[in-house]
């Protein structure tokens, strides 16, 4: 089963700002969000127990509960254990992801990507998720962005235990698909080359966006396409900074990005075009994505995604954005 066919649409709903990135979201909030993603028609969440130590979970969880199992597609992602014991979430090593859920819960997180411990953390998503199954089990950030010099044997640890594990597991039908869930392109590209075993899709979080695809577009595009390896594209605002926030990577957005989006927009509006339908998109234009899985945590950005997803928008302005070098000339574009 490719994930095309196993996905309910284009549009699925992406919950790590509900484990409490950058700020606490009452739980009435986050619920009526996910209620909200719910009334719109999308039938694709995707979570993780590192998002706010389970919280993402817990609150995505207690609101599916509310609805059939089987009409909806549900993933979440392996890697990292939540234990009870707890610890200061400010002061935890995250690499370049520093402080992102600081307001999430305090259990202790353990990194690891070893078989017995990925067996562990989908036992543990599923009592939070108060399921008895999972679609799709993403490996999730075996990259340089959390591990730095230390990705590559991070990478094979996770390739001798997680890998081989949802293979079984997906083989015996106990879930439907796995792959790697990363920010990174070159974790992707490796396990491309791999004989075996063989990921049937990718979730690739920020790079492949209006703001950043071109390495993603070279070789890693093509090759999973090539290999019938879908890609589920995370983030396709760029951490928001294409939606109307101030982050890009996680991060306040830099000088350079503020002015990349201020060109991107400056054109949107000469040719009465939305920038988040621009930028959902564009992400889904390449024949390699199977769907786009933006954030929110409000129940109004829901909305303004499934209307990005509808919009007409008119050919010169993809036009403009390549001969203002603001995309790819070789990028894929929607055709009206």
């Amino acid at each position: 089963m490719t994930i095309k066919t196993l996905l309910p649409g284009a549009l699925g709903f992406g919950t790590a700002p509900l484990g409490n990135m950058f700020r606490a979201i009452p739980e009435e909030e986050a619920a009526a969000t996910v209620e909200a993603a719910w009334d719109q028609g999308i039938r694709y969440f995707d979570t993780a127990p590192f998002y706010g130590a389970g919280l993402s979970e817990i609150r995505l969880g207690g609101v599916l509960a509310q609805h059939p199992r089987d009409a909806y597609v549900l993933s979440t992602k392996v890697g990292r254990i939540i234990l009870d014991e707890t610890e200061d979430p400010a002061a935890r090593d995250l690499g370049e992801k520093g402080g992102l859920f600081e307001h999430g819960r305090p259990n202790r997180m353990v990194n690891d990507y070893t078989a017995d411990a990925t067996l562990r953390s989908i036992e543990g998503s599923l009592k939070r998720l108060g399921t008895d199954r999972l679609d799709v089990v993403w490996v999730h950030d075996v990259a340089q962005d959390f591990y730095g010099d230390e990705w590559l044997a991070t990478y094979e640890t996770a390739r001798t235990g997680a890998f081989r594990v949802l293979q079984q597991l997906r083989d015996e039908g106990v879930i439907k698909a796995w792959g790697l869930g990363v920010n990174r392109v070159e974790p992707l590209e490796l396990t491309l080359d791999l004989d075996e075993p063989k990921p049937d899709a990718f979730l690739l979080a920020g790079r492949y966006t209006l703001l950043d695809h071109e390495r993603a577009l070279q070789r890693l595009l093509p090759a999973a396409a090539a290999q019938g390896v879908d890609i589920v594209v995370g983030g396709p605002y760029s951490s928001g900074v294409l939606a109307g926030g101030t982050h890009f990577e996680y991060q306040k957005a830099p000088a350079e990005i503020v002015d990349r989006v201020g060109r991107i927009k400056a054109l949107a509006e000469r040719h009465g075009v939305g920038i988040k339908a621009a930028a959902l998109q564009f992400s889904l234009a390449h024949p390699a994505t199977a769907a786009a899985i933006p954030g929110a945590t409000k129940p109004s950005r829901i909305a303004e995604d499934t209307a990005a997803l509808d919009e007409a928008i008119p050919a010169a302005f993809w036009t403009d954005l390549r001969e203002e070098k603001l995309i790819a000339q070789d990028a894929p574009v929607p055709t009206v």
